[in-house]
């Protein structure tokens, strides 16, 4: 990424929406990821990359076995326009290929059941390291593949008679959670990097010029003929 043409293109944008785009970056991160586990519903899956956004989770990595992972445009609000998503669906066990990539980037997968008394939500701690929450399909939840490679798991303290929460329902509440108490720790450095930053805006600003490409060849054509 060109910081000079980061410069360039940014001039196509109002003051106003750059100054947007930098409060955005500035609470955005990627200490916490999520991870989704072929998800079947695409109003599921839809309403967590909302979620996600408005949480500042960056990265969600999706997992594609038996389903296609889908977006339902009226639920996401557009939220998966501003999002890194990372699919895992050319391989043998695309599960087991999404947790090696993640604990290869440092991060601990966390696995979110309630059948696992491992620990629970207001138990759990944001600053041991980078955290991987890996929420399964809506009926069966996570596969073997990943109750074998789960370094923790994870449930949110539940009281009446029905045993889980809807997904979308689960990942607010453990996001909620787990991102405040990220934000208020005085020990974590949980924003991006200033590469990072630089990355994400010059990638959102593309997206939000219109026939980007024509301009960038302009501005690399300019600066030959300098």
């Amino acid at each position: 990424m060109d910081k000079k043409l980061l410069e360039y293109l940014s001039g196509y944008l109002t003051p106003q929406r750059l100054e947007l785009f930098d409060k955005v970056i500035d609470s955005r991160t990627r200490h916490i990821t999520v991870v989704l586990e072929d998800i079947f519903q695409k109003q599921n899956a839809s309403a967590v990359l909302r979620t996600c956004d408005c949480f500042g989770i960056q990265d969600v990595h999706i997992i594609e076995d038996r389903n296609e992972f889908q977006v339902n445009r009226e639920i996401a609000m557009g939220s998966s326009k501003w999002l890194s998503l990372h699919k895992y669906n050319s391989k043998e066990n695309n599960a087991l290929d999404a947790i090696q990539t993640l604990k290869k980037q440092g991060y601990r997968i966390v696995a979110t059941t309630p059948h696992n008394n491992d620990q629970e939500l207001q138990d759990f701690d944001i600053t041991a390291g980078k955290t991987a929450l890996v929420f399964g399909s809506e009926l069966p939840g996570i596969t073997d593949t990943i109750m074998q490679e789960a370094d923790e798991f994870l449930k949110i303290p539940m009281y009446g008679f029905t045993e889980s929460f809807n997904i979308s329902v689960s990942a607010a509440i453990i996001l909620h959670h787990l991102t405040l108490k990220m934000r208020n720790s005085k020990d974590l450095n949980w924003q991006l990097s200033d590469t990072e930053k630089d990355e994400l805006k010059f990638e959102w600003i593309r997206k939000t010029i219109k026939r980007s490409e024509l301009i960038e060849k302009r501005f690399w054509e300019e600066n030959k003929r300098k």
